[in-house]
């Protein structure tokens, strides 16, 4: 009997899951979206209390002002006749802000969806509870611009969709990739910088080794070589007595 070494597993271990939004990127956008709720309903509170519906009471002139009035619609009076898709409307973008919320990394734009939030909510409020019924309510709106009423909640919605289009035209995106790039994109840069530099200092470096280091060749051997010195002469043989 053979035993035998199971395989390792080749089976995906899931797919990549997308980064979570720190608690604290989650609490500023609730904070900001409660908040913006609780002021526009105060404030709301306050114009139902004090003023008298249709009674214009100036605060600049006639750039700014109260009246009270009960909008069925949307700003300048659009759409008076179909409140429930304002309702609807409302419902649908504060489920997407709820939704977005846990994955929105950047502070600005957290700031941003929790005053879009809070502007919603507290116009569908309005839709939900007050008069003439649910989910066709009238919104109070008691800031007078002269051009258009409005409220809190119109405030909150108008400057978050400034925020986006100033955030998305500075390039920062939702979930922070902007920032994170552009690091990067700088690091690589200096790597890159830091490798050119090198490179151009080992260059020099070669030149110079090569400058200093003499080429020898081989006929600069042989010149170079000592000359053997000339053998002596023999001696002459002494004369014999046969000779003489």
């Amino acid at each position: 009997m053979t035993e035998t070494t199971p395989a390792p597993s080749t089976a995906p271990t899931g797919a990549a899951r997308a980064p979570r939004a720190p608690r604290r990127t989650v609490a500023l956008l609730a904070g900001v979206a409660i908040g913006t709720l609780l002021l526009d309903q105060a404030t709301k509170a306050i114009a139902l209390e004090r003023l008298v519906e249709g009674q214009r009471v100036p605060f600049l002139g006639d750039v700014l002002g109260w009246r009270l009035v009960f909008n069925p619609g949307a700003a300048l009076s659009l759409g008076t006749g179909v409140t429930w898709i304002f309702t609807l409307a409302m419902v649908a973008c504060a489920i997407a802000v709820v939704v977005l919320a846990p994955r929105i990394l950047s502070r600005a734009w957290a700031v941003g969806a929790g005053a879009l939030l809070g502007g919603a909510l507290g116009n569908l409020v309005d839709r939900l509870a007050r008069d003439p019924g649910f989910a066709v309510g009238h919104v109070v709106d008691f800031i007078d611009y002269g051009v258009f009423i409005g409220n809190v909640a119109d405030i909150g919605i108008v400057a978050a969709a400034v925020g986006f289009v100033l955030l998305t035209l500075l390039g920062i995106s939702w979930d922070g990739t902007r920032e994170k790039r552009g690091r990067d994109e700088g690091a690589e840069a200096e790597k890159e910088a830091g490798d050119e530099t090198a490179s151009e200092v080992g260059g020099e470096a070669d030149v110079d080794a090569d400058a200093v280091a003499p080429i020898v060749r081989p006929a600069d051997l042989e010149e170079t070589q000592p000359v053997p010195a000339p053998a002596p002469a023999p001696a002459p043989a002494p004369e014999t007595e046969e000779r003489r």
